[in-house]
């Protein structure tokens, strides 16, 4: 977590909690990076209900991540970074970030991806992450359903 600290620090970046006033532009980093993006009503409702933090440059929003907890588990449910962005470790911080909010509370981290998402599965096993089911048809596709794979992060001490 200290090296995202400092990288995000040193090149400007901040998170913070997210409002009612930034979903225009989550809506906008989810329909860039994602083919079905999540409605306006699902930002808000995830705004009332869900952690949910925002990821800026400046004044920019380029990122977001969004969880809930429930007694000892939590669900990684949204988690994303404006492509222009991409590529500089920045959904690493935010997962990083996420991982160290739940650490002293949650026994595990689950979350679905979906498995043609090569690069987010890399990242998630780069984090301890480990495949543990699958939803058939879970997300919709260019060309019909796709399956979505489970993952599941162990967060109990070893």
């Amino acid at each position: 977590m200290a090296d995202c600290d400092l990288l995000m620090i040193g090149k400007g970046f901040t998170l913070r909690p997210a409002t009612a006033d930034d979903i225009p532009g989550l809506i906008k980093i989810e329909s860039e990076v994602s083919p079905f993006p999540w409605s306006g009503k699902q930002f808000s409702d995830s705004l009332q209900s869900h952690r949910s933090y925002v990821l800026c440059k400046g004044n920019r929003l380029v990122g977001f991540l969004i969880f809930n907890q429930v007694l000892d588990e939590a669900e990684l449910l949204n988690i994303a970074v404006k492509s222009s962005f991409q590529g500089e470790g920045l959904g690493a911080c935010l997962l990083d970030y996420c991982l160290a909010e739940i650490a002293a509370t949650a026994l595990s981290l689950f979350l679905e991806v979906r498995v043609s998402n090569f690069p987010a599965i890399a990242l998630y096993e780069g984090r301890g992450f480990r495949h543990v089911g699958e939803r058939k048809a879970y997300y919709h596709g260019e060309s019909g359903r796709e399956d979505a794979w489970i993952m599941r992060c162990d967060l109990t001490p070893a």
